[in-house]
């Protein structure tokens, strides 16, 4: 599959996702919180006024990574390369909960899809590997 085609997937599932989900906010960060449930404390220590809005931010950069990441993998290789040592080392997010949120972004778009088609599948699940070997990566360091 060329990077085109992953792209028009994405593209394609993320409009998916709005119409049926509308705010992906909130089922996004149930999923993350089910499988990270100390990280809702850190959002309402790094955001004690508007956790709820440190979420949307999350989020939305979560998003724009898996919509530039088969146009630009490097420009996220770069940003990854700052944000995840920021995060581990200042704000004390170790670097599962970072990957975590990544997972939970694409498991609830690519729940929407029924059946999910294989191509998706397979571009789904290659995007999660090659971003969180990235970011085994940049913790590591």
């Amino acid at each position: 599959m060329t990077d085109l085609q992953s792209k028009q997937l994405v593209d394609a599932a993320l409009e998916r996702a709005a119409e049926q989900l509308g705010d992906i906010v909130p089922p996004v960060m149930a999923r993350y919180f089910a499988a990270h449930p100390d990280a809702e404390v850190s959002f309402v220590d790094h955001q004690p006024d508007n956790p709820l809005g440190l979420q949307a931010e999350m989020v939305g950069n979560t998003l724009y990574f898996v919509m530039t990441w088969h146009e630009r993998p490097k420009e996220i290789e770069i940003t990854l390369g700052t944000s995840i040592p920021h995060h581990i080392e200042t704000l004390k997010v170790p670097a599962h909960w970072y990957s975590g949120l990544i997972d939970a972004v694409i498991d609830v778009v690519a729940e929407t899809a029924s059946p999910l088609s294989a191509q998706e599948a397979e571009m789904w699940t290659a995007m999660k590997q090659a971003i969180g070997q990235l970011i085994a990566l940049e913790a590591s360091r």
